[in-house]
């Protein structure tokens, strides 16, 4: 499939950003002493088995379509005159690669592009993991709670990357999930509540 070929290879720019998030997260010592090198091992040992999870999940053969829904702005942290022009439709779209593990937890690699608040395009790329509660008699139904860590860039910011770690929440009925997360900030600025649809092809 042409749009799978594709996205894989436009959610492909993650896997370039483990290799640099590890290396920089492990610390190069010398004469350590036991109570350092112990923690150095459990360092090791978390980005070692978070590079194992995006191994995993880059490996996956379930994919599912990411459609953007609304970006509303917390009207407490933002002036009105501010909100009455602040696109709040992010249109877009994104790709993903997703996967259950053993507990029925939810992992995902994916790319999105959106319109943002300026109506500016805004691409996100990121590795999810969401915590997924299964009520026993209600068939098909999921809900979850987790986190992304993400790279996005900003025309009001010039493109830069910028690194993002955000909370996730999700609803889901059978292929359709409906997630959202809370981008924090300053009076003014961020304050915004994500939300978008998945669709599992």
């Amino acid at each position: 499939m042409k749009l799978v070929k594709t996205g894989r290879l436009y959610i492909g720019c993650l896997s370039l950003l483990a290799p640099a998030v590890v290396f920089a997260q492990t610390p190069i010592t010398t004469n350590e002493s036991p109570e350092s090198h112990a923690k150095t091992q459990q360092e090791s040992s978390f980005w070692g088995s978070f590079t194992d999870q995006v191994k995993q999940t880059w490996d996956a053969d379930n994919y599912e379509l990411y459609v953007p829904l609304n970006t509303w702005h917390n009207r407490a942290m933002y002036d009105k005159e501010k909100t009455d022009r602040y696109n709040e439709r992010p249109w877009g779209a994104g790709f993903g690669v997703y996967r259950y593990d053993e507990n029925d937890n939810w992992h995902s690699l994916y790319a999105m592009a959106f319109k943002d608040s300026h109506n500016k395009i805004e691409p996100i790329i990121g590795y999810g993991f969401e915590w997924m509660w299964i009520p026993g008699d209600r068939d098909g139904w999921r809900f979850g709670a987790g986190y992304t860590a993400s790279v996005t860039a900003r025309d009001d910011y010039s493109y830069i990357p910028i690194p993002l770690v955000l909370p996730l929440v999700s609803i889901e009925y059978n292929r359709l999930s409906i997630q959202t997360t809370y981008i924090p900030g300053t009076y003014n600025n961020g304050n915004v509540l994500f939300t978008w649809m998945r669709w599992k092809f």
